[in-house]
């Protein structure tokens, strides 16, 4: 398999996945046309933050498997698009922690002691001690935006300052918050009790923006605000407001809204102190997100594991050698309602009772949408995009979960409507790998989901099962395997045979004509 890397990095990534036997080509500083061009002849695709993988660029990578990000943030790559067409998207955020929380808290020092300033007047032959007067840290209240790994390792240096610290993160806990000693509290507290703002959330539409005006406005007189996730988080031109009417006394940048700023306002301002996004630009840095992504490309690809997917946790959970089965299971009831469906698809339900196989509702959902689209769309489908392609094709997903079932350990059930019919299939696994479907619509019974099936309805009375298999003798059709369930003796009942061979368009309709069958269907699975 073919890699190729289309920005710098660190020679050890390429050295791992050269020793792993994969074709590295490194081509960067390309446009982007060109890499679409070189694209298709490659399986992953490694980056840092100069491409931008768009979904053209995406849509280009046929063979595409994997996208490598060499950092935090996946902003510049389309995560959506690369869903969209079943490719994994995976990222390196525990490499930049430290290297990020330490640049953070050199831009509050420098925020907070003009030492860039001071240093520029001093070369130019200045003393002035006056001018340069700054604020101390200790005594004073952060506000950390943001709590995930960077957030709280700059709250933890902030606090060996003196500093109190308060932080906003909607997924944070306060218990977990608590341990690290930052106050939790509601974003506009942040703004209204913060001496030093810091941010540290990703880029998305919910954060692009998050300090604007109104925000600004909210904050306290003399707040000084520094940056160092990512551009757009800080709405710049109310940033500059904020800085000329006096409302904000300072402001340390690492990151811009476009990358180089060029001639931006901000940048002449001497209330900023300004660096070309430095926060992962540290020896150890790079050398360790250069390390971890190559180890975790060659994973995926050779499918030892996924670790960092930002888009693929039914992917990561499928690896569990004890869901496997379930995986499998869920599959096998997908494309047995494919092929027996009929009408227009309008809802799918699939519901996992046990505590085992609740913890992982969302990965039987997506192997159960893997299965059934599998056998209805010529485009590629795994379980990565599988749920958004059903979405996409506006049919109605729900998820459910049961404690406990009175006749199985762990039962997955798929059930589904058409325009035309409600029908549910449902099937349990049985020791630690014997999978079994254990229930079509009201009938009980034990099918082996393997091979060539026939199903059919039939009349329940003595000699049906001879005429078929007569039929299917004629044939040359060996029958290996048979299921029977019935409503009550002498009413309908419902017959499964698992066959050696495909079964004839010819041999259906001959099982047709017996008098009491009908409803003949044929399955693979």
């Amino acid at each position: 398999m073919k890699i190729l890397v289309s920005d710098q990095i660190e020679q050890v990534c390429v050295d791992i996945l050269t020793s792993e036997g994969f074709q590295v080509d490194c081509k960067t500083n390309r446009p982007t046309e060109e890499l679409k061009g070189m694209i298709p002849a490659y399986d992953a695709l490694i980056v840092r933050s100069s491409t931008q993988v768009t979904s053209e660029l995406i849509a280009a990578g046929k063979k595409l498997k994997v996208i490598g990000r060499a950092g935090a943030g996946v902003d510049n790559i389309d995560v959506d698009a690369a869903t969209r067409r079943g490719v994994i998207v995976m990222n390196t955020p525990g490499g930049n922690t430290v290297s990020t929380a330490e640049h953070t808290m050199s831009l509050l020092l420098s925020l907070s002691r003009n030492i860039p300033q001071a240093n520029d007047s001093l070369k130019n032959g200045k003393w002035d001690r006056k001018k340069f007067t700054g604020t101390e840290l200790q005594g004073k209240t952060i506000g950390v935006i943001g709590l995930g790994k960077v957030g709280r390792e700059v709250a933890s240096r902030c606090q060996a300052f003196g500093m109190s610290t308060i932080g906003f993160d909607p997924l944070l806990s306060a218990e977990v918050a608590g341990k690290a000693h930052i106050e939790l509290v509601s974003l506009k507290e942040v703004f209204q009790r913060s001496d030093f703002i810091s941010v540290h959330t990703p880029l998305n539409d919910d954060t692009r923006g998050l300090l604007g005006d109104k925000e600004i406005a909210e904050c306290k007189t003399g707040v000084r605000i520094v940056n160092c996730a990512r551009g757009g988080i800080v709405d710049e031109d109310a940033l500059l407001r904020g800085l000329e009417s006096g409302k904000v006394a300072g402001a340390a940048l690492d990151v811009f809204e476009h990358e180089p700023p060029g001639d931006h306002p901000l940048l002449k301002n001497p209330k900023v102190v300004a660096t070309p996004h430095l926060g992962a630009s540290t020896e150890e840095a790079q050398e360790k997100v250069a390390r971890q992504i190559a180890v975790q490309v060659a994973d995926v690809l050779k499918e030892r594991g996924v670790v960092g997917a930002v888009n693929a946790e039914a992917i990561q959970m499928a690896m569990r050698k004890e869901l496997q089965p379930f995986v499998l299971l869920a599959e096998k009831l997908g494309a047995l309602q494919a092929q027996l469906m009929r009408g227009q698809l309008r809802k799918v339900t699939v519901t996992c009772s046990g505590s085992f196989v609740t913890q992982a509702t969302d990965l039987i959902t997506a192997a159960a949408l893997k299965g059934l689209l599998t056998h209805l769309l010529t485009e590629p489908v795994n379980l990565i995009n599988a749920p958004v392609i059903a979405r996409e094709m506006g049919v109605t997903i729900d998820e459910e979960r049961e404690s406990d079932n009175l006749s199985y350990t762990h039962l997955v059930s798929l059930a589904y409507q058409t325009d035309l019919e409600k029908r549910k299939f449902a099937g349990t696994v049985f020791g630690t790998s014997q999978v079994r479907i254990v229930q079509i619509d009201d009938y009980h019974m034990e099918i082996h989901p393997e091979g060539h099936l026939i199903l059919y309805k039939n009349v329940d009375r003595p000699g049906m099962l001879a005429k078929v298999g007569a039929e299917l003798a004629n044939a040359d059709i060996n029958i290996a395997g048979l299921a029977l369930g019935r409503d009550n003796p002498g009413q309908k009942a419902l017959t499964v045979m698992n066959v050696d061979s495909s079964i004839p368009l010819q041999t259906i309709r001959k099982l047709e004509q017996i008098e009491g069958v009908f409803e003949v269907r044929t399955a693979k699975l």
